[in-house]
């Protein structure tokens, strides 16, 4: 018999390739794949198509495990958070599992509070949670009945989780001061925030063609991501009409479904959007930007939130600004990082003119990629695997 080696399993929110954004759980998913003594890695996620057998193996090497929803409408997802709609369906990995345990050490590790009942159903060497979101809180901000019954579904399929677990990590201070508030103790709760895939950002020169308007040489605001209500769209339209010389590129999926704040916004002759690009052609659209933009809503959602783009820009040498992110603040310095706590657009003008004018200074470029540098996400996941 050969030395243990380690199966890691995932609970994911969706398949690996929607959307075409790579998350925090992407890269935690491909750095343990990488790691000498995992044997395999398993990303088990909700899907709403009916899938065609229990897995499949990525390209990447990872198998995902696909839990097919009760009905494909976003209405329905609650079910992910219900034990009586999953339970059956988790048998067929279970089986998997049970074989594999004695050779094997299985961990499980939880990146969003679904499927709270396989924390029961096995007898796991490690329960992990990742904690990157508040959950139960509504992006949008807006409160309805519906919301109320999600949110009470979610939030008590999270406690299970977060009472079960050996070790808890979040991405903000903010989340972990709440989960230690839940369980009333704090010395398995660890905050370890968002890092960046520093050589793929720091060292890539190339622009892509064909983009910006042609002859256009003045300033490129930038945001890339996914596109959701989170965001305060009035506020960039307003900025984009003071300013007509300023150009604003948007790079990503649109999920808004369809807002008409985005529609509106798309309106502005000097807003660009290239809808959803390549994850390997992220850093080639960076270097299309002057300053990086993260202008969140004031909300108690955007309060845990650290965003995965604030190490990206830096990375790539930007200057960034970003509103209503109290978990960035302390990044704030001189020509690297303005926060704002406000929704005023002469206030966010007169940020970006300021970093505007520093934007190319040898000094300052240097400074920006030298902080990111300290935040590689090999580094933030070898220190979170030590506490595992």
């Amino acid at each position: 018999m050969g030395p243990m080696k380690n199966i890691h399993i995932i609970v994911a929110t969706g398949e690996w390739e929607q959307d075409q954004l790579r998350y925090r759980r992407h890269r935690l998913a491909e750095f343990l794949q990488k790691q000498p003594e995992t044997k395999e890695v398993i990303w088990l996620c909700p899907t709403p198509n009916q899938p065609e057998k229990s897995y499949t193996t990525l390209t990447n090497g990872i198998k995902q495990w696909t839990i097919h929803d009760l009905f494909p409408q976003k209405v329905f997802r609650f079910a992910r958070y219900l034990d009586r709609f999953h339970k059956n369906k988790l048998q067929p990995l279970l089986s998997y599992l049970k074989q594999a345990q004695e050779q094997d050490t299985i961990h499980l590790w939880y990146t969003f509070p679904g499927f709270a009942s396989l924390s029961d159903l096995f007898p796991w060497n490690k329960v992990i949670y990742d904690c990157s979101d508040l959950w139960a809180s509504p992006i949008s901000g807006k409160n309805s009945i519906l919301s109320a019954f999600r949110q009470t579904i979610i939030s008590s399929a999270e406690n299970r989780i977060i009472h079960r677990a050996n070790v808890i990590f979040c991405t903000s201070d903010y989340l972990r001061m709440r989960i230690v508030d839940m369980l009333g103790s704090k010395e398995k709760v660890f905050t370890f925030e968002n890092g960046v895939e520093y050589d793929l950002f720091a060292n890539h020169q190339t622009k892509i063609k064909n983009i910006l308007p042609v002859n256009f040489d003045g300033t490129v605001l930038g945001f890339i991501g996914g596109i959701k209500p989170k965001l305060d769209f009035d506020l960039i339209q307003e900025v984009a009409q003071k300013k007509r010389e300023w150009l604003f590129l948007f790079v990503g999926p649109d999920g808004t479904n369809d807002h008409p704040k985005f529609k509106s916004l798309l309106n502005e002759r000097n807003i660009l959007w290239t809808g959803s690009v390549a994850p390997s052609e992220v850093p080639k659209y960076m270097n299309l930007i002057d300053i990086g933009m993260m202008p969140y809503k004031s909300s108690q959602y955007n309060q845990a939130v650290f965003p995965l783009k604030l190490f990206e820009f830096l990375a790539a040498g930007k200057s960034v600004v970003g509103l209503h992110l109290p978990s960035t603040k302390k990044y704030a310095a001189e020509s690297v990082y303005t926060h704002l706590d406000t929704n005023d657009s002469s206030q966010f003008i007169r940020a970006c003119e300021k970093l505007e004018s520093q934007k190319n200074h040898e000094n300052d470029v240097l400074m920006r990629k030298e902080l990111a540098k300290t935040k590689n996400w090999n580094e933030v996941f070898n220190n979170m695997l030590h506490l595992v």
